[in-house]
Formats: structure tokens, C-alpha cells, sequence
């Protein structure tokens, strides 16, 4: 059968296909045709461009009710300083009796309402391994978890952010159980390779074999596996794919989705002979799937998952055509870096050399999340020496290190895995007492810096390494994915005196994110420079779009007391100037000015271990 062809019958047996409606008509929305075929015709060559270009638009406007006359206008319209966001699976919080999307709803409103407006639910479908990575069913909520109903009463009071999981499926799903039998159209649905090819040049996030070798019923195959033999991937090269995974993103759009985020989105294509990383057939289809969002009715913003070093990190913003976000994942392992040994030197370098986000682009900061602390993002400046520190002082502290191939058969560290509270227990030189303080000065930079903050659930409330989960399951990432008994946590969260770190935290952490969400100056795109303040001081300048407020965000990274003269800031005399996270008062002048120990001292401005002031001209 002609790859350009459906056959029907194949597309009905099984209920994770649907046969597209017509969608806007040819007539319409001409400039929306122009920029799909141009795209199409690169990324297939081979195809009718104008057919194909339909079929994306049948598919992503089914019912011919939802297409734009016109695309968005460039512009940093949709998100605000007001934007942040909470990461957590579906069954983060577990009773035994409760849906446990319910029982997140319900952690949202009774804890995070008016704290943060965003929620990105892990993937929620059914799965078969990787904590929801290896899905089995794209359009089905995992009936564990709950069903779409509860995922659209999330969605009515939280901007929701889902995972478009691209680049593979699980081995056990309906469409490679397809594939195997030889039925079409799945039958073209998969990567195959052969042992023979010269596979040398291919990026590895993970240590094990790449190709499975499977039976068929047209004779053996060997399936390329990027990330573990349960995840087969899908082979972009064949439009249908690219088309049924349009289709998936109409499915969530309507369900309530805002957020879509392209997970592993790096790898979607594949080329013997070539790293299969990055290339511009995948940067295409990013391209694709922006022009489809900015057509839409609905606000959609796409979020690329590409965890490598920052230069190809910065490569998915495109020619601000691409992502509209890109993980900011240097931040991770720099911070930690500089936590760890009590020099902003790394975080300061990075800083200096990072461009602003394009026009109607921004970067997603964040410290933790499910997969641990990825390492590669620090490539080129977390040293040789640092690096093995950073793993051993990561075990040290009951974490543990996963391990990439390389082209040469030699392994190295890709991501540390530990929840980032008990990460903060103490530096190179070990455990100390200011794992409080030192964790609140990590989430504190990340809020200040360009882009929109987004932490991770163990975070927010100060989750220690989930030993038995790893014990259990004999994954790395286990650690860090620990189910709260809600009961449980409820009792802890609401009981706040004593030596409860798990409130403490949630309340401290949560006073300064409704902070920062208050300030012009934090929005995603204002204004920043990097300011100079020694080695224990990472510091930088914030100024709102209006260029009505300014804020200097200023952070001790070390557990030594730190003084600078007031003059270091450019504090512009007549305004008044306050320590947003204090209250306290700072005058231009040298005057009345702050000091870390609460004693007052002439012209310095002092901060005591791991302190943050965020000092500003707007109270």
C-alpha cells in the first residue's frame, strides 16, 4: 500500500485511531497552507504536500469550527509574572480510596491556590513502564489515576500542562502488538535497523543495547530503542505517524490542555550513519506543530523536553518559530554546583553568556524533577574533577548516578538522582545545618531569573529519598518519585509546629513564589543583567517591560556572612528601595541599610548564610 494512502479498515479496528472529519476548507486560511506545505514538503519530500497538508488540518480541526484566519502575532502575550507552575504524577498522593487525580485536585486548591496557577501533570495514561513514559494507549486517562472528567476539572482552575510522549510507545501497546502482526497501517509505524548498520554515531541517554530483536510476522526485525527496550520507537519519517500524534494534540487541547510538552523530542528522527539527534527533519516538525498552535482558537504553548547541552538546547527556540519554551536545564547541575561548593563562579559565567529568550519566546526554569538533576546541560562548565565530586557527594547523600553510552563504549554520569531537599544537606565538604536555608536559596534563584519557575512536587514539600521505592523497584529514579499516603501528608503539611520541615518548607517556599508572583520585574521576558558581587554572591538586575520597577536579586550561595557596599547596586536616589523577601528598608545614600545579622552597619548591605534579598523600588 502507497504510505500516502489510509486503510480504513486497519484505521477502524482499533480504537486509538479515528478517521479525520473534514477540517477548514481549501479556501481558507491561506497563509496557514503556506507555511504547513513549505514544511511538509521538506520533512517529505516523496509526498503530495497539498494532500498531506490537508490531512494535518483535518486532523487537528476536525470539526471545522476551531481554525483562525489569522495566526498570533510575535509577542510575550501568553504568560505573565504571574505564571508558575507544579510538577507532579498523576499518583503523587495515594489513600487507598479517593481517585488520585482527586486527591492532587484537592492538594492544588487546599494548598497551592494563590500560590501558583499552572500544573503539569505527568504522563496520566496507561503504561507499562518508566513511570508513564512507555505508553500503551495515547487517548485513554490511566483508569488508575482517574478519567478525563478529572482531568478537565483540573484544567478548569490551573493552566494544565501535558506530555505529548513522541518519541517512542510501549512494547506492549495495541500499536506495536500491530506491527508485529504485520497489519498495516502500523506496520510502518516503527524505526527498524539492522545489527549490520553502523550505528557508532548515535547519541545514547541510556547504557543498554540499542536495537531489540523481535519476530514478525514478516520474519525477524530489529526495532530501535532509544531508552529502554520497553519503549519502541516511532518512525516520524512515515506521515502517519506525524499525523495521528496531531490528532493526539487536537485529543488534549480539548480536554483542557495548555501546555503541551514534546517529551524527548530530540531524538523523533532517526538516520544510519548520523547521530540521530537534532536534526532538521525534527526541527521541522517543531516547526509544524508551532504553526498549528498559533492557528488555534485556544492559547497553546509548546514546551521542548531536551535535556543536552545548552547550545542544542537553544537550538529548539529556532528562528523564534519553534518552541515557544525550552527547559532551562543548565540551571539544574549549576546550582547544585555552586550549593555544593559555595562559589556562584559557574552560575555567573553561564549567566553572562546566555541571550534573553527570542520575541514571544521563554525558558522554563526549574531545579528538580522527576527524572532527577540532569548533568548535561553543564557540559563545557562543570569541569572533569567537579563532575566526580558532584557524583560522589550525590551518594554520599543517599543518591545514586544513571549512566549514558558513549560512541566509544565508555559511560558517563547523565543525571544524579535525588530529591533536591536531601541534595542540600550539605556542600563538598558534607552534611552541615543549613539544609533549610541552603534549599530555600536554590528555589529562590531559580524564581528571580529570566523565564517561568516551575517545582517540582518533592520539592515543595521537602520529600526525603524514597529508600523504599528504590529498594522495591531497583531504579535510580525511584528515589526521587516517592507516592505520598495523603492522609499522611495532610497531617504533616497541616501541622505546623514542631520539628516538621516538610510545613516549614511548603510555607516558606510558598510565601516568596506569591512574592515573586507579584512583581512586574519577574515576568518572563523582562529585562536582566548579571551583576559582579564576588565568588559567594550570584546577583543579577531585573526591570519590568514598563520599565516602572526594578529589582536587584541578590543571593548568598555560601554559609559565610557576606558584606557589599551599598554603591555596589545602582540604587537610583528618590526611589524607595526594600527588601521584598525582609521588609527592610534600603536607602541609596549609604544610610539605614541592611545587614544579614540584623545588626545595622554603615553603607554595607549584609547577608548571612544562603540569604536572598531581592531588593526593589516597588514594595
Amino acid at each position: 500500500m502507497d504510505r500516502t494512502e489510509i486503510d480504513r479498515d486497519a484505521w477502524q479496528r482499533l480504537p486509538l485511531a479515528r478517521v479525520p472529519r473534514r477540517g477548514p476548507t481549501r479556501g481558507k486560511n491561506a497563509q496557514l497552507r503556506a507555511k504547513l506545505r513549505s514544511l511538509v514538503a521538506f520533512v517529505y519530500p516523496d509526498e503530495d504536500a497539498d494532500a498531506l497538508v490537508q490531512s494535518m488540518c483535518d486532523a487537528f480541526w476536525p470539526d471545522n469550527l476551531k481554525s483562525r484566519q489569522r495566526g498570533r502575532q510575535p509577542g510575550n502575550t501568553l504568560w505573565s509574572e504571574e505564571d508558575a507552575i507544579v510538577i507532579a504524577y498523576g499518583n503523587s498522593f495515594v489513600d487507598g480510596t479517593h481517585k488520585p487525580l482527586d486527591l492532587l485536585n484537592d492538594f492544588m486548591h487546599r494548598y497551592m491556590s494563590g500560590t501558583v496557577n499552572g500544573v503539569h501533570i505527568l504522563p496520566f495514561f496507561p503504561f507499562t513502564s518508566d513511570d508513564g513514559f512507555a505508553v500503551t494507549d495515547y487517548r485513554a486517562v490511566n483508569s488508575a489515576l482517574g478519567d478525563w472528567d478529572d482531568i478537565r476539572r483540573i484544567a478548569a482552575d490551573f493552566s494544565l500542562m501535558s506530555d505529548l510522549v513522541l518519541n517512542h510507545v510501549s512494547s506492549q501497546s495495541a500499536w506495536f502488538n500491530e506491527y508485529l502482526q504485520g497489519h498495516e497501517p502500523y506496520d510502518g509505524f516503527f524505526v527498524e535497523a539492522s545489527p549490520e548498520d553502523d550505528l557508532s554515531q548515535v547519541v545514547r541517554p541510556r547504557a543498554h543495547d540499542l536495537l531489540r530483536e523481535v519476530e514478525t510476522a514478516k520474519g525477524t526485525r530489529h526495532v530501535w530503542c532509544t531508552f529502554s527496550h520497553d519503549q519502541v520507537d516511532l518512525d516520524f519519517a512515515n506521515p502517519e505517524v506525524l499525523l495521528e500524534f496531531i490528532r493526539i494534540m487536537r485529543l488534549h487541547v480539548d480536554n483542557g490542555v495548555r501546555i503541551i510538552r514534546l517529551d524527548a523530542v530530540a531524538f523523533i528522527w532517526k538516520q544510519v550513519g548520523t547521530p540521530s539527534i537534532h536534526m532538521p527533519q525534527t526541527h521541522a516538525i517543531v516547526r509544524l506543530m508551532r504553526v498549528l498552535a498559533d492557528y488555534a482558537a485556544e492559547p497553546i504553548v509548546l514546551l521542548t523536553e531536551t535535556n543536552v547541552p545548552n547550545t542544542e538546547n537553544l537550538s529548539y527556540f529556532g528562528n523564534r518559530n519553534e518552541a515557544h519554551a525550552v527547559y532551562n536545564f543548565p540551571l539544574p547541575p549549576l546550582v547544585l554546583h555552586a550549593m555544593w561548593c559555595g562559589s556562584s563562579e559557574l552560575l555567573n559565567r553561564w549567566q553572562m553568556a546566555m541571550p534573553p529568550a527570542p520575541l514571544g519566546c521563554a525558558y522554563l526554569n526549574f531545579t528538580a524533577s522527576h527524572d532527577g538533576i540532569g548533568v548535561r546541560g553543564g557540559e563545557g562548565l562543570i569541569t572533569e574533577p567537579d563532575l566526580e565530586r558532584m557524583t560522589e557527594t550525590v551518594e554520599a547523600f543517599g543518591g545514586k548516578v544513571s549512566m549514558r553510552a558513549m560512541p566509544d563504549g565508555t559511560r558517563r554520569p547523565y543525571e544524579l538522582n535525588i530529591t533536591f531537599f536531601d541534595a542540600m544537606a550539605g556542600t563538598f565538604a558534607g552534611p552541615d545545618q543549613w539544609q533549610e536555608e541552603r534549599f530555600l536559596c536554590s528555589q529562590t534563584i531559580q524564581m528571580a531569573l529570566e523565564g517561568m519557575p516551575a517545582f517540582y512536587i518533592h520539592s515543595l514539600i521537602a520529600t526525603h529519598n524514597d529508600q523504599a521505592g528504590f529498594e522495591k523497584t531497583g531504579q535510580n529514579r525511584a528515589l526521587n518519585r516517592k507516592r505520598w499516603d495523603y492522609p499522611e501528608l495532610r497531617a504533616l503539611l497541616d501541622r505546623r509546629e514542631g520539628d516538621n520541615v516538610h510545613a516549614r518548607i511548603l510555607e516558606r517556599l510558598s510565601a516568596r513564589i506569591r512574592i515573586r508572583c507579584a512583581q512586574p520585574a519577574f515576568h518572563p521576558n523582562a529585562t536582566q543583567f548579571t551583576m559582579q558581587f564576588g565568588p559567594k554572591l550570584f546577583g543579577f538586575w531585573r526591570q519590568s517591560l514598563d520599565r516602572d520597577q526594578s529589582i536587584f536579586a541578590i543571593h548568598n550561595v555560601s554559609a559565610e556572612k557576606v558584606t557589599i557596599p551599598v554603591g555596589a547596586i545602582n540604587l537610583i536616589g528618590g526611589d524607595h528601595w526594600t527588601d521584598l523577601l525582609s521588609g527592610e528598608h534600603v536607602r541609596a545614600h549609604g544610610t539605614d541599610v541592611l545587614a544579614g545579622d540584623r545588626a545595622r552597619s554603615k553603607g554595607d548591605i549584609g547577608f548571612a548564610p544562603y540569604q536572598c534579598r531581592w531588593i526593589s523600588n516597588r514594595a
